[in-house]
């Protein structure tokens, strides 16, 4: 297919020359100025997830920081770390684990840069919080046209490109129980299916999606874990030596030398990029809707997620195919095929029926978050109940069209808005690090003084954000 090569070349151009650069160069940035952040400061943001949430004096529900992070967990933990990760091994190599483990900790400073900054200007909009990348672009650089094309960039990204995804992983996930499975109706049924489900509970609000995510999320994640930990205790005299080649083939520079777009590097910087969407600009959206004391709060929140999705599920993943003996292969032995072989050879069939369920579980969840993410950018562009009725039926009608699309030409859309994405929302976090920084410094200032931090703009010069509340 020609568009397929056209955007094969892009997506290429795009990962192996821009994006790489871009990527830990502004992850290395933040982690210096924030002092590690991301490791310094971890157990508050265990503790921050924890607090729960109270209701308005108006009775109406708030978004708790859990529930937000589950949301943005929803969306990072999708099929993504299961056909992702054996993509991403038969195509690069077991090289591709180790930079995709190098992008979560570096990644984990940008994440919690772009959901401080997320949470700093928010807006209420009908008695719910909303923000994310476009509403800082627009309200701190004062350039709406950049929020704009960050905002379509977004929506076709995790609207139609990202669910188009999560759908076909769900169909092809039936492939291995019945025969001639791409050419029969099933597609079309599972289809229709999967955007009823989804129907149900996008017209239920964000409650809803809150509710759904918090559930499903922490459930199947731990499950997943512990298969991933079991198969590793089963392999354990072998987990030296598959370490080993994990670092040996992430630095073959022979290799690279050869093709560097195809290489460790590149595909696990990718792969880690999909995965835990650190520096992307999509988890802010979610990180917005929370209602905390402090914007630090949740971006201490954000690398908890970035870790959950990396370094615990991930990891599982490539554990559990590397540990099995089942060699992967691009276009040949890969995707959720690979980890189907590779489970079954690990803990027998039964492990097969696991893996369907868990694609099915993380990928609903998935659907749900990104739709989410997609919602508040329409209402960024123009808040009308018309359009937002007319996006979520285009919405559907993605999901449906996704359960029966081509595997590689979705991947290559999915790649390329995501990196687009990710181009503006790096310049936009770039520009406006040093007001993270300074709200990070009033958060720590706040601690030493033994209080618990409360933010008011004024502390740091600013004005025209919502956090303007009368100090006690």
């Amino acid at each position: 297919m020609v568009l397929n090569d056209i955007l094969t070349k892009l997506n290429n151009l795009m990962y192996t020359y821009i994006l790489i650069v871009m990527l830990v160069g502004v992850g290395i940035y933040f982690t210096i100025r924030t002092k590690g952040v991301q490791f310094r400061l971890l157990k508050d943001g265990i503790k921050s997830m924890l607090e729960k949430s109270e209701q308005s004096e108006n009775g109406e529900k708030k978004v708790s920081s859990f529930q937000a992070l589950m949301i943005s967990t929803a969306s990072r933990v999708g099929t993504g770390n299961i056909a992702g990760i054996a993509t991403a091994i038969a195509a690069g190599g077991p090289g591709a684990v180790f930079w995709m483990w190098i992008m979560a900790l570096v990644g984990g400073a940008s994440a919690f840069v772009e959901s401080t900054l997320a949470q700093i200007y928010k807006v209420k909009q009908n008695g719910q919080f909303r923000g994310g990348p476009s509403y800082y672009m627009e309200r701190a650089l004062g350039k709406r046209w950049m929020g704009v094309l960050f905002s379509i960039l977004l929506i076709i990204c995790f609207a139609y490109g990202f669910n188009g995804l999560q759908s076909y992983n769900m169909s092809s996930a039936l492939e291995y129980y019945i025969p001639n499975y791409s050419e029969s109706m099933y597609p079309m049924l599972l289809g229709i299916l999967l955007a009823a489900a989804t129907a149900f509970v996008i017209w239920g609000g964000v409650h809803r999606i809150g509710i759904i995510t918090s559930v499903i999320v922490p459930v199947m994640a731990v499950i997943y874990i512990l298969i991933g930990i079991v198969t590793m205790l089963l392999h354990i005299t072998e987990l030296p030596h598959i370490f080993v080649v994990i670092l040996e083939n992430a630095f073959d520079f022979k290799a690279m030398a050869g093709g560097f777009a195809g290489s460790a590097v590149v595909i696990g910087v990718k792969r880690g990029l999909f995965s835990n969407e650190a520096g992307m600009g999509s988890a802010p959206n979610a990180s917005a809707s929370a209602d905390v004391d402090h914007p630090v709060k949740q971006g201490l929140v954000q690398i908890i997620s970035v870790f959950i999705d990396t370094i615990l599920i991930c990891s599982s993943t490539a554990m559990m195919l590397l540990c099995s003996g089942v060699q992967g292969e691009s276009g040949v032995m890969d995707g959720i095929p690979y980890v189907q072989a590779a489970i079954s050879a690990n803990v027998g069939t039964w492990g097969i029926h696991f893996i369907t369920f868990s694609i099915f579980a993380f990928a609903f969840s998935s659907l749900i978050g990104n739709y989410y993410y997609a919602e508040s950018n329409i209402l960024f562009i123009r808040n009308s109940k018309i359009l937002l009725f007319i996006f979520r039926i285009t919405c559907i009608v993605a999901i449906f069209l996704g359960a029966q699309a081509d595997f590689a030409l979705v991947w290559n859309i999915a790649d390329i808005t995501m990196g687009f994405m990710a181009i503006v929302n790096i310049i936009a976090i770039f520009l406006l690090g040093k007001i993270a920084f300074q709200a990070l410094q009033n958060y720590e200032q706040q601690k030493k003084q033994g209080k618990t931090p409360v933010f008011y703009q004024d502390e740091i010069g600013l004005e025209g954000t919502v956090w303007t509340r009368e100090k006690e």
